[in-house]
């Protein structure tokens, strides 16, 4: 049976120093980022899902965006090396994490850098980001490591946005979804499905026809309820004024063996 557990990480006292990379900086108000991701939680766990909390990383001001710290297949962890380098001190929690579910730990190494946020799984098939937080030797370890598996990487260009699930995600049946003006080569997908919104580009699978989605995509929520799906949507503000999304708030282990 699949499982349903997912990694998350308590926002750093130092949220508001997270990095900002193609959009301007505003003001963070950390009361009501902690309210956010409080809610974030409880979202996830209304809908079947045990939230495993992660060390704490308060020094680490983007700690709270654990999904860049770790990327899994089926049951091996693949420890990331984070592009920013005021980013790699965050690692420890979360390799602790998953090594207590009984995962295999691997790690990617100099002089690879891999964000999870440009790695987007659709089955057996794992897009892989390459842009500004990961190069092309972060790439090769990602095929390194699951390729043995049974998966097929596919390297994707990205230069508009931070990541490349800041660009695009998929769908319950494969299909991608993006923002065009944020997407660089939209021709790379089989399935390719246009979003009206930036943020509308972003959504957890939660199980079923459920989609996790901001709040800040209203127009996308009502186009894919339209075609069937049951958005459940989430204000993630605060975190979106430091290019996070509902993606990368989590890591969702779909795949831990019994």
């Amino acid at each position: 049976m699949p499982s349903k557990k997912a990694l998350v990480r308590r926002p750093s006292p130092k949220l508001a120093e997270g990095l900002v990379t193609h959009i301007e900086r505003e003001k963070v108000d950390h009361g009501r980022a902690v309210e956010q991701w409080d809610a974030y939680v409880e979202a996830l766990g209304a809908h079947g899902w045990e939230t495993l909390e992660v060390d704490p990383a308060d020094d680490c001001p983007d700690s709270v965006f654990v999904e860049d710290i770790v990327v899994m297949y089926r049951n091996v962890a693949l420890l990331t090396r984070p592009g920013a380098e005021s980013r790699r001190a965050e690692t420890a929690g979360v390799e602790e994490a998953v090594a207590r579910l009984g995962c295999s730990v691997n790690w990617v190494w100099e002089p690879g850098t891999l964000d999870g946020g440009d790695v987007l799984k659709i089955g057996d098939t794992i897009y892989v980001g390459r842009g500004g937080r990961t190069n092309a030797a972060g790439v090769q370890q990602v095929r390194a490591a699951f390729e043995p598996l049974g998966a097929r990487v596919v390297a994707v260009p990205v230069s508009r946005v931070l990541h490349l699930k800041s660009a695009v995600t998929a769908l319950p049946d494969g299909t991608v979804i993006g923002h065009i003006p944020m997407t660089d080569v939209p021709s790379l997908f089989p399935r390719f499905l246009p979003v009206p919104e930036e943020s509308g580009a972003h959504v957890v699978l939660l199980g079923g026809a459920k989609l996790l989605m901001a709040a800040s995509a209203p127009k996308t929520a009502d186009m894919l309820a339209d075609l069937g799906h049951e958005p459940v949507l989430v204000d993630i503000g605060e975190f979106e004024k430091l290019e996070g999304c509902v993606t990368c708030l989590s890591v969702r282990l779909r795949e831990l063996y019994a």
